[in-house]
């Protein structure tokens, strides 16, 4: 079981891939799990608890290398989703 602190980031990461798929940027989850080789059953089986311990930390470096996500929030919550450069809304 992910500690308290573990479950806040992956709820970050949902927001931020769902933000992503709202704004255009991926398709969709398959989308996602499909370019990077992630098994989606357990990908779909975290997103709906985040409380279990199958996350993987590389799933964030994907989006902060390819997406544009501000590691400093997707780890602590401060400043912007997104690094200026790389901001759907300008």
């Amino acid at each position: 079981m992910n500690n308290p602190e573990s479950v806040v980031i992956i709820n970050r990461f949902f927001e931020a891939l769902d933000i992503l798929k709202a704004s255009k940027k991926i398709r969709g989850i398959k989308t996602f799990t499909d370019r990077y080789g992630i098994d989606r059953w357990n990908f779909n089986k975290v997103r709906t608890d985040h409380k279990r311990d199958i996350f993987q930390l590389v799933w964030i470096t994907y989006l902060i290398v390819d997406y544009g996500i501000s590691s400093e929030w997707i780890f602590t919550g401060k400043g912007g989703m997104f690094t200026q450069i790389d901001s759907p809304i300008q």
